[in-house]
């Protein structure tokens, strides 16, 4: 791996333990992080009273090339859906789920949160 790619890894992976610490404090329970299934990743996993919740981060220092929002694709979504059944198929469970989107603007500390609940649907 290079430089810039592990660079870019311990960047994604610090953004995605500040997501879950805003979200805690938001009043959700965190269950996993990066959890890595065939074809797919689930960036955070956690719980929102009995709802499981499958949450996408992510980052952009500026809007100048589209909020962060914006993009996770339908094909990502497939991915995302695909990964959480076999999350779900694995762990044995059994619960209403949702899918959530987490866009961060901003470089740490001064960063902006947009929570985008339900974002979209396991089709």
């Amino acid at each position: 791996m290079t430089n810039n790619a592990q660079t870019a890894r311990a960047r994604g992976a610090a953004i995605e333990q500040i997501a879950a610490q805003w979200l805690r404090q938001q009043g959700l329970t965190l269950v996993a992080t990066n959890h890595h299934v065939k074809g797919g990743e689930l960036d955070l996993v956690m719980r929102d009273g009995d709802i499981l919740v499958f949450i996408e981060v992510k980052h952009r220092t500026t809007t100048r090339f589209g909020h962060p929002l914006e993009t996770v694709t339908y094909q990502k979504q497939q991915r995302l859906v695909r990964a959480a059944r076999l999350y779900i198929a694995r762990s044995g469970l059994s619960s209403p789920c949702r899918f959530d989107i987490l866009g961060i603007i901003g470089k740490p500390p001064d960063l902006e949160f947009h929570w985008a609940k339900a974002a979209f649907d396991a089709f």
